[in-house]
């Protein structure tokens, strides 16, 4: 995927939400870019892709990371999860979609949730409580005597 800089460059994006510029250099949505010493550091503190450091080598940087278990994992799982789907709510691209799909997977095994039994479970909301097929936006509940109510996500 392509996108043209302020400058007319174009720039390739890779599938992790990053930049390759024209020297090939990674440059990641979330870095702050800071400045230490005479190097360039960008900081991130996320989950990433497994194959990520193997890239940033390859492209002659030096990552720093560290491996994420335990609690630690799972909450930056969920991080990633919504990083993800902000992605694909900015742009509509499936790719971004692919990595919703792909965290999911991730939270699954991590959490040991059997990705059949989670399906399962989809079909029976989408049975007992509907699915988002006919596009219906709830905008306000009234109680029997006409009052505005506020709306329980359970409730409706």
């Amino acid at each position: 995927m392509s996108d043209e800089r302020r400058d007319g460059e174009s720039e390739e994006r890779d599938d992790d939400g990053g930049r390759a510029d024209g020297d090939g250099r990674l440059d990641r949505d979330g870095g702050d870019g800071r400045e230490r010493g005479d190097a360039r550091v960008r900081e991130y503190d996320k989950l990433v892709r497994d194959r990520i450091p193997e890239i940033v080598r390859e492209n002659g940087e030096v990552p720093e990371t560290h491996v994420a278990t335990g609690e630690e994992y799972r909450r930056r799982l969920r991080e990633k999860l919504e990083e993800e789907a902000a992605e694909y709510r900015e742009s509509g691209d499936p790719a971004e979609l692919a990595d919703v799909l792909a965290v999911v997977a991730a939270i699954c095994e991590a959490e040991g949730i059997d990705r059949e039994a989670l399906a399962a479970r989809r079909c029976e909301k989408a049975d007992r409580r509907g699915a988002f097929d006919e596009g219906i936006v709830l905008e306000r509940v009234r109680s029997a005597d006409g009052a505005s109510s506020p709306v329980d996500e359970q409730s409706p």
